[in-house]
C-alpha cells in the first residue's frame, strides 16, 4: 500500500480488496496462454482486464455514496460486461486470423510496455481514507491501459470482427477517464 496517513477500518477493507483484484489481474493478463494470433492474444489478456474493472467497481459500489461515482461504476460493469461477452464470441474465429512471428513479438512487447506502465500507474495511486478519490485514481490508468492496448492491437492486421470491440473500448474507455477526471476536480482532488 501506497499510504502516508493512518487509514480507516474501512479503507483498509477497500484498499485490501482493491490490492487483490489487481494482483490478479496482472497474473491473469501476463500469464495468458498466447499464440500467432494478436487477435486471440488481445482478448485473452483484454478479458481479466475488463473482469478487474468489474469487480473494482462492485469493490467501491460496497462503501461510496457518490452517486456520481456510482453511476460511473455501473457504467463500468455493465460496459464491459458486455465486452467480454461480444469478446467471448469471436475469440474462436478471430483466434484463426494468424500473424507472423515478428507482428507477433512486437505486439507483445508493446503490450507488456503498456502492462507494466499501467500496474505502475495503478500501484502508485495514493491511498488514503477518501476512497471515491482512490477509486478514480486507480482506475484512470486502468482505463488508459485499456485504450493503449486497443490502440495497439489496431496497428496490426487483426480480425474484423474485433475493430468494433476495439473502437467500442477506446470510446467508453476515454469517455470514463474524462468523467473522473472531471469529478476528481469537482471534489477538490
Amino acid at each position: 500500500m501506497n499510504c502516508k496517513c493512518e487509514l480507516s477500518n474501512v479503507a483498509k477493507q477497500y484498499l485490501d480488496r482493491f490490492y487483490c483484484i489487481l494482483d490478479e489481474m496482472i497474473d491473469e493478463m501476463t500469464t495468458a496462454e498466447l499464440c500467432d494470433s494478436i487477435s486471440h492474444n488481445f482478448i485473452v489478456q483484454m478479458i481479466p482486464h475488463h473482469r478487474a474493472a468489474i469487480k473494482m467497481s462492485e469493490n467501491l459500489l460496497q462503501y461510496t455514496t457518490c452517486i456520481p461515482l456510482q453511476k460511473i461504476a455501473l457504467q463500468i460493469i455493465e460496459e464491459q460486461t458486455k465486452s467480454i461477452e461480444n469478446m467471448q464470441a469471436i475469440l474462436c474465429e478471430c483466434a484463426e486470423q494468424t500473424n507472423d512471428t515478428d507482428a507477433v513479438l512486437s505486439y507483445q512487447h508493446d503490450v507488456k510496455v503498456i502492462i507494466e506502465r499501467m500496474a505502475c500507474g495503478m500501484n502508485s495511486a495514493p491511498d488514503t481514507n477518501r476512497i471515491n478519490a482512490d477509486f478514480m485514481r486507480e482506475m484512470i490508468p486502468h482505463h488508459k491501459g485499456a485504450i493503449a492496448m486497443s490502440c495497439t492491437a489496431l496497428q496490426y492486421d487483426i480480425c474484423p470482427e474485433l475493430v468494433p470491440v476495439l473502437d467500442a473500448i477506446i470510446t467508453s474507455q476515454e469517455r470514463g477517464v474524462e468523467q473522473m477526471e472531471q469529478l476528481l476536480c469537482s471534489i477538490g482532488c
